[in-house]
C-alpha cells in the first residue's frame, strides 16, 4: 500500500505504525530549552505556518507538524521529513525557511498525537469544509465531526497551561460553544484545570506572498478570557512583525471568528455583484475593464472587482455559507444570511458564462472539438486546485463531447480530476478551442504562445480572465474567433 503525493505523483510507503514517541522525545531532547509548538494540519495553511514558527521573528521554537494517521496524509509527513516541502508556490521564502529549519533541526513532522503532550502552543490549522447539496434536502451543511475529533485529540494529550490557538476558519461561536466545552471536559477528566484558548484566523495566500501573508500582515485575535487573550497576543508577537503590522484585538472569540467570514463574504459578494454587470456590458457592447478602470480612479471604489471565470479556493467558496450556518445552527435563528448565500450561488455558476460563450462561437456544436485550457489553478502564480472554477468548465466541456488538454505552469496533475497537466508553454498540438482560465503571468505577452496560436488553423479563443492585451487581441482577431469575458466590444 502507498501514500501518493497528488501534486507530483510521487509515492511514499505507508509506515507500519504511527507510534513515533521515541523519535519525538529525541527531537525535543535535541531542542532542549526551546518552547514547543505543535501545528495540527499540514495543508496549505499549516505547512506554511509551521515554517513561519520554525523561523520565528522573535523567539526560538521547536516545531512539530502533525497530520492525520491516514493514507491521504502520510505522504505529507514523510515528504517534510525527507526534504520535500509538500506545497508548490512561487514564494522563494518557503523553501528558504524550510531549509533553515532543516539545518537548525528545529522542525519535524509526525502522525503521532503524542506531539500534543509536548507542546506549549498548539495551533489548529485543519480543513473545515461546507458540504454543498448534501442529503436530507439541505442546500448546504457544515460537518463538524472531523473538527471535533481534532479538538478531542488535543484534549486527550495536551499538558496543563497549553495555549490552543484556533486558526482554522470556523462558524462564529465555535470556540465558545464547541472547542471550549470539549477541552473543559477532557481536561477535567484528566485533572487539568488551566489552559488558554485563543482565536486568530489565518490570512494565508499561497503564491508569491505565501510567507509574508503570515509574517508580514495584519492579524486579528481574541481569547476566550483575559488570560487567553494575553497569551495569544504574546505568542503572535513572536511570529508577526507587529512593529510594522500591529495586532487588532477583538472583544470575544466569536467576534474574531465573525471577522474572518465577514471579510471573505464581502469579497465573495463583490465578485457576485460584478457578474451581472459583466453580462450587461457584453449585451450593451461595452468594455467593462475600461469602465472599472475609470471607476477605480475614485479612492472609495478601488476594490471594485473585474470580470472573471469564477471563484475558487478554500475561503470565498464557503465562508459566507459557514456564517449563515452558524446563525441558524449555533445561535438558533430561523433565517440565515440570504444575501451571502445568494452570492455563493451566483459565483458557483460563473464558469457557465464562459462555457456558453465558447459554445456560441462554436455555433452550438462542441462535440468532438479539441479544447485546450490554459490554467487549472483557481488563482495566479500557485498550483492550488481547491474548488477551482475550472472544474465546472471542464465538466461542461466534457459533457458536450470535447477532448480536453490542460496546461498550468504550477501543476503536473489535477488531483480532484486525476488527470495530467502539461507544464510547458505553449502546448504542442492543434486545437479547436483555447480558453484562458487563470491569470498566470506566464501567459502575458508570451511570443512563443502567440506564435503557437497563430500557427493553428482558425479556432475559438475565449479569454475569461482579461489576460490578453489590445495588441494580442488584434493579432488573434485577424485569424481566429475571439471573445473576452466582460468586453462587449469584442
Amino acid at each position: 500500500m502507498e501514500s501518493k503525493d497528488p501534486n507530483s505523483g510521487r509515492s511514499y510507503g505507508i509506515p507500519e505504525t504511527i507510534d513515533d514517541r521515541k523519535a519525538l522525545d529525541k527531537f525535543i531532547s535535541g531542542n532542549a530549552g526551546k518552547k514547543v509548538i505543535a501545528v495540527q494540519g499540514l495543508g496549505f495553511v499549516g505547512a506554511a505556518m509551521a515554517m513561519a514558527a520554525a523561523n520565528a521573528y522573535r523567539g526560538d521554537y521547536a516545531v512539530i507538524g502533525v497530520d492525520l494517521a491516514a493514507p491521504e496524509s502520510y505522504w505529507k509527513v514523510m515528504a517534510l521529513n525527507e526534504g520535500q516541502f509538500p506545497v508548490k508556490a512561487e514564494d522563494p521564502k518557503v523553501l528558504e525557511f524550510y531549509e533553515v529549519a532543516r539545518k537548525k533541526k528545529n522542525f519535524t513532522a509526525t502522525c503521532d498525537p503524542h506531539a500534543y503532550s509536548l507542546a506549549d502552543v498548539i495551533i489548529v490549522d485543519i480543513n473545515l469544509d461546507v458540504q454543498k447539496n448534501p442529503k436530507k434536502g439541505k442546500s448546504f451543511d457544515v460537518d463538524l465531526s472531523g473538527f471535533r475529533k481534532a479538538i478531542v485529540a488535543i484534549g486527550k494529550s495536551a499538558k496543563e497551561g497549553v495555549l490552543v490557538l484556533i486558526e482554522t476558519t470556523v462558524p462564529p461561536g465555535a470556540c465558545e460553544k464547541i472547542v471550549k466545552p470539549i477541552l473543559d471536559k477532557a481536561f477535567q477528566e484528566r485533572g487539568i484545570s488551566k489552559y488558554f484558548l485563543g482565536h486568530s484566523f489565518e490570512r494565508v495566500m499561497p503564491g508569491p506572498e505565501y510567507i509574508d501573508s503570515i509574517q508580514n500582515f495584519y492579524r486579528v485575535y481574541a481569547g476566550i478570557d483575559e488570560g487567553s487573550a494575553q497569551e495569544t497576543e504574546k505568542f503572535l508577537k513572536t511570529i508577526v512583525r507587529t512593529d510594522q503590522f500591529p495586532l487588532t484585538r477583538l472583544h470575544s472569540t466569536t467576534a474574531s471568528e465573525m471577522a474572518k467570514v465577514l471579510e471573505n463574504s464581502f469579497r465573495a459578494m463583490n465578485i457576485a455583484f460584478i457578474e451581472e454587470w459583466t453580462e450587461f456590458a457584453e449585451e450593451a457592447g461595452v468594455d467593462l475593464y475600461a469602465v472599472v478602470d475609470a471607476i477605480r480612479k475614485r479612492p472609495t471604489h478601488r476594490n471594485i472587482m473585474l470580470p472573471g471565470l469564477g471563484v475558487g479556493g478554500y475561503c470565498l467558496t464557503k465562508d459566507p455559507l459557514m456564517a449563515s450556518w452558524s446563525k441558524k445552527n449555533i445561535f438558533g435563528s430561523k433565517a440565515g444570511l440570504g444575501e451571502s448565500e445568494h452570492a455563493v450561488a451566483i459565483n458557483d455558476m460563473m464558469p457557465k458564462h464562459t462555457f456558453d460563450a465558447a459554445k456560441r462561437l462554436a455555433q452550438g456544436n462542441l462535440k468532438g472539438k479539441k479544447a485546450l485550457l490554459y490554467g487549472v489553478s483557481y488563482r495566479s502564480e500557485v498550483g492550488d486546485t481547491r474548488s477551482t472554477p475550472v472544474g465546472m468548465l471542464y465538466d461542461l466541456l466534457k459533457k458536450e463531447g470535447c477532448t480536453i488538454s490542460l496546461q498550468d505552469p504550477y501543476l503536473t496533475t489535477w488531483p480532484e480530476k486525476n488527470v495530467k497537466v502539461e507544464q510547458r508553454i505553449p502546448v504542442e498540438g492543434v486545437f479547436d478551442i483555447i480558453i484562458f482560465c487563470t491569470n498566470h503571468k506566464g501567459y502575458r505577452n508570451n511570443k512563443a504562445l502567440q506564435e503557437s496560436i497563430m500557427g493553428m488553423k482558425r479556432c475559438i479563443i475565449v479569454d475569461s480572465v482579461g489576460i490578453l492585451d489590445k495588441g494580442t487581441i488584434a493579432l488573434f482577431k485577424a485569424k481566429h474567433s475571439i471573445k473576452v469575458i466582460g468586453r462587449g466590444d469584442i
